[in-house]
């Protein structure tokens, strides 16, 4: 699962200029697009498309490991089609909740191949704490019947914040580290704009929510794409790139 050969740096430089268009593009629809066709075509066609163009980058980089590639780029396509499902005019919620999950259980299971499950337990607390809290204050709010669902995603979106958080913790100072903080930011900035879309959803609407959303949810898929490609002259990664 490689176009680097393929790629020429100029592409690859073009990448982020061209991901930051199709995501504005996306957050202007989203936000002017009740009631207007053509902005709201322009979303639909926008946000998958942002989606796209991520993925592309995560594939256009030397990676650190073609495991780890194969695990982000995975949770990359199950967060594109969580897009989509979100985005059907049918109420498909559930159906997107449960896309990304299993994204995040693929990023989980990438950030794994070179840190333990559970290591740095603050990290772990960090991440536990703001998502029960967050639960806490929106629970009245949300409806009986997506409780159960919202609880398992909201644990495994803490899981995955919390292993990217943890894991750049221990890569501190060595040859992954900067790899490793971008998966960090990345998870970090998935908390912020799923918690967002959540108290949009659930307890009441935020102005302009399709543009804090989109906005915290590419700048995460961004930089966890980011994260799979090695720094110039860093040596390879020693690991084994079966599953």
């Amino acid at each position: 699962m490689s176009i680097v050969a393929s790629t020429s740096p100029a592409f690859r430089r073009a990448l982020a200029p061209m991901v930051a268009c199709a995501a504005l593009a996306a957050m202007l629809g989203g936000a002017f697009g009740e009631g207007a066709d053509a902005w709201q075509w322009l979303h639909w066609i926008a946000k998958p498309l942002a989606t796209v163009l991520v993925i592309v980058a995560a594939l256009a980089w030397p990676p650190i490991t073609s495991r780890y590639r194969r695990r982000i780029v995975v949770g990359l396509i199950c967060s594109l089609l969580g897009d989509v499902l979100l985005m059907w005019p049918a109420d498909l919620f559930v159906a997107g909740l449960v896309a990304f999950l299993i994204g995040h259980l693929y990023f989980i299971s990438g950030f794994l191949g070179d840190s333990r499950l559970g290591t740095r337990p603050l990290a772990w607390l960090g991440c536990l704490l703001l998502a029960a809290l967050n639960l806490a204050w929106l629970w009245p709010s949300i409806p009986p019947a997506l409780r159960g669902a919202v609880v398992v995603y909201a644990l495994v979106l803490a899981a995955m914040a919390a292993q990217a958080l943890a894991r750049a913790w221990v890569h501190a100072g060595d040859v992954l580290a900067r790899p490793a903080r971008r998966a960090a930011i990345g998870g970090a900035l998935f908390m912020l704009g799923d918690s967002l879309l959540a108290w949009d959803r659930f307890h009441g609407a935020l102005p302009l929510a399709a543009v804090w959303v989109l906005g915290s949810y590419y700048a995460a898929v961004w930089f966890i794409a980011r994260s799979v490609a090695r720094d110039d002259g860093m040596a390879g990664v020693t690991q084994a790139s079966t599953a």
